[in-house]
């Protein structure tokens, strides 16, 4: 279907009418297998009414359309026959008039072999892939369009309703007898027929499709309480489910057009096995109950009122937002403070609450990036929505994205299900086990960083809240590059000049830190003029550092052209200090941190401790430490991105550790250095490598996890989040008495 698409693209048939045309012959394809129509019907209509060189294809199925959208009393009487026996449609499928299209041999045999396939027994999935795969790749990032797997759908749809209606239903019938049971069946039946069902970004409308099959087998599993299998029934009267309980608003035109027709589609797959069950043929053909698909902007418009709310927004960060995005969602969150800095997922979080302020009965559950419960959009989120009353009922943390289109997303994503109702059973589900199984956790309260604490929110400190040493950036130099020199530049520089060698230093940022790389820059704080201007290479580095100054669009950094010799920010460190990069890969259980001396220069991309000693190594290092980074911190991808104000200045050190516990740690840490010393040659980035650590080296850390558990307390810890909550709670303590502490 993509190949035939890209076909008539290529000829000039496009836009809307080629969407059109696609759409309909979907329907036919699974139509002719489904029994819509006859078996074959479409096919051997195809294969016996058009020409091999598919010259009359584009007429014929013209034809074929207008008949399919006529009522058979309205259909001319020397209609050919094998027009004649289609059924009618309705449902506005085949109402437009198209343009003719143009169709060649290659596009009737791709047209063919797509009808080779069996169509009935497809999974909901095709259509958001069949959409993904014919958008291009620059359609598909500025629309934030990750079109959902089955998989995490059900994850979404069963949390928020399914496992409670299932519930509900295997309660009524282990409980209830004879006409009471009956009763309770018909009036749970009756309930399942009048919720109602919300998608607003639903796409080519995955969510919907899945929801409404599992309501109807459901629905199945109730009919078959209230009914004997080998009982004559008029089908048609006893299913109650219908598609228009289900409500979509979808942005894009296409993709509306799909879902309105897959729900159609999975309609009639669920009375396909109805009538399996019953012995008799059911179908809602002509079409007239339709899903409620709104092809609008969701921000914009009035949503439905319903009983649930689900889908997967955009994902689009707050610096790959279009103006429009910007725009929307600033005027959807006008009453919250810094929303700019916002993933634009937000603006559903934040329309969803407002509208549940007014039916606080609805419920709600999202896919998101995981970056709304990380980092600076905590506060600004979840400090607005806890100050509505929101709750968190249930939460999927970090997994990895899986979705059947071409080009998906390589993206983590978390579900977080939240009303204005506390559920009296919260769960999370946690996907640290290497496989990627989640394990069910019952919880007290979820907090934003979903974990089972209080609702904390860490806000950004100025200063350590522990009073620990200062952590601070490295130093900046806002150099075009013309400052800093690689192996090969310094020696050429110092081939030509000897007496620069003096000036330069080991620099590194923070990939030059992990990876060993070796990097230099020209320190020339100290260099008189009268010796700068000897060294015509360094001048004219240091020229094109002025002009490039000159050329900023800030302010401050034009200022600086008038020293041009100089970083336009200097922190190096007067002592030794230990380095931490801003930037770590996900995949490290550790941030790889080291101690530099005096005359290697930090970048910007380090943070840096100066005065540092192996106790606060020992700290950093340890598994305490990067558990709560990895739930506060922000991320630059995947990655996380390490913030002091965020991460350090707000983790809670050991509180008056005795002399012998900051020793044990202290030993440890020298043994955690000892380890890395046994493999010169390697770099942090090697030595981190979860494939590649060494037994020594993560025994080292072992130990020194230990020896600083001991330190916090006598407390056993069996996961991250255990260590989290109990982090968590000390933080709690040690802010009592802040405004900010909790919402």
């Amino acid at each position: 279907m993509g190949k035939l698409h890209d076909q008539l693209k290529a000829i000039g048939y496009t836009g809307h009418a080629l969407e059109v045309m696609l759409i309909r012959l979907l329907f036919c394809l699974f139509a002719e297998d489904t029994g819509i129509f006859a078996k074959y019907q479409f096919s051997h209509f195809i294969k016996n009414k058009t020409k091999t060189d598919g010259s009359d294809l584009a007429a014929q199925l013209s034809m074929l359309f207008h008949v399919l959208n006529q009522p058979e009393t309205q259909r001319l009487k020397n209609l050919d026959i094998d027009l004649a026996e289609f059924a009618y449609i309705n449902g506005q499928l085949f109402a437009e008039s198209l343009p003719p299209a143009s169709f060649d041999d290659e596009m009737r045999a791709l047209l063919l072999e797509a009808s080779e396939m069996d169509w009935s027994k497809i999974s909901p999935e095709i259509f958001g892939a069949l959409f993904q795969s014919v958008m291009n790749p620059q359609e598909r990032r500025s629309l934030g369009a990750h079109y959902t797997s089955e998989e995490n759908i059900l994850k979404v749809i069963s949390s928020l309703f399914m496992d409670d209606l299932r519930i509900e239903f295997e309660e009524i019938r282990r409980k209830g007898r004879g006409k009471a049971r009956i009763a309770a069946l018909d009036a749970f039946h009756e309930k399942l027929s009048n919720l109602d069902f919300l998608d607003p970004a639903c796409g080519c409308g995955n969510f919907l499709i899945v929801a409404y099959r599992e309501l109807r087998l459901l629905e199945l599993d109730v009919i078959e309480e209230i009914y004997k299998k080998d009982q004559l029934l008029d089908v048609e009267t006893i299913v109650r489910c219908n598609v228009s309980q289900f409500h979509g608003i979808e942005i894009e035109d296409f993709p509306a057009q799909i879902a309105r027709v897959a729900m159609w589609l999975i309609d009639h797959q669920m009375n396909m096995i109805v009538s399996q069950h019953y012995g008799t043929h059911f179908a809602r053909i002509p079409l007239k109950a339709s899903a409620d698909i709104q092809n609008a902007n969701a921000l914009d418009v009035h949503w439905a009122t319903v009983d649930y709310i689900f889908g997967n927004p955009p994902f689009v960060g707050k610096s790959n937002q279009s103006k429009e995005q910007k725009q929307a969602l600033a005027n959807i969150g006008q009453d919250v403070a810094n929303i700019a800095s916002l993933d634009f997922v937000t603006a559903w979080y934040i329309k969803a609450t407002k509208i549940m302020k007014n039916s606080p009965n609805i419920r709600t559950a999202f896919v998101s990036t995981n970056s709304i419960v990380q980092g600076e959009q905590v506060p600004i989120l979840w400090g607005y929505l806890l100050a509505q009353g929101v709750y968190i009922n249930f939460a999927h943390r970090t997994f990895q994205w899986s979705s059947a289109a071409k080009g998906k997303a390589a993206v983590h994503c978390v579900i977080i299900g939240f009303s204005l109702n506390s559920a009296k059973n919260k769960i999370i589900f946690d996907y640290s086990d290497i496989k990627g199984v989640a394990t069910k956790i019952d919880a007290k309260n979820i907090n934003p960083y979903l974990i089972d604490a209080e609702n904390i929110i860490v806000n950004k400190r100025k200063k350590q809240i522990s009073n620990a040493l200062m952590m601070t950036r490295g130093s900046q130099p806002t150099d075009g590059g013309h400052l800093l020199l690689n192996e090969i530049e310094k020696q050429e520089l110092i081939a030509k000049e000897p007496q620069v060698e003096k000036w330069v230093k080991r620099f590194s940022m923070g990939d030059d830190f992990i990876n060993k790389t070796p990097r230099f820059c020209l320190w020339l704080k100290d260099c008189s003029p009268n010796e700068l201007k000897q060294m015509r290479e360094v001048m004219k580095r240091v020229e094109l550092v002025r002009e490039m100054r000159l050329k900023s669009p800030k302010k401050a950094t034009q200022e600086w052209a008038n020293r041009p010799t100089l970083f336009t920010e200097d922190r190096q460190s007067e002592s030794n200090y230990l380095a931490l990069p801003r930037v770590s890969s996900e995949r490290r259980e550790f941030i790889p941190i080291g101690f530099l001396t005096t005359d290697y220069i930090a970048g910007d991309k380090l943070q840096i401790i100066p005065n540092a000693t192996f106790y606060e190594f020992g700290i950093l290092s340890s598994l305490m430490h990067n558990a709560f980074m990895r739930v506060v911190t922000g991320r630059l991808k995947s990655d996380y991105q390490y913030s002091v104000k965020i991460v350090y200045n707000n983790f809670p050190f050991p509180q008056n550790p005795s002399d012998k516990q900051k020793q044990a740690i202290e030993k440890a840490a020298q043994t955690v250095l000892d380890a890395r010393a046994k493999y010169p040659d390697s770099s942090l980035a090697d030595l981190y490598d979860p494939l590649l650590m060494p037994t020594d080296l993560r025994k080292a850390h072992q130990a020194l996890d230990k020896a600083v558990d001991a330190a916090y307390t006598t407390q056993k810890f069996n996961n991250e989040a255990e260590r989290v909550a109990f982090l968590f709670g000390l933080y709690e303590a040690l802010v009592e008495g802040e405004s900010d502490k909790i919402v």
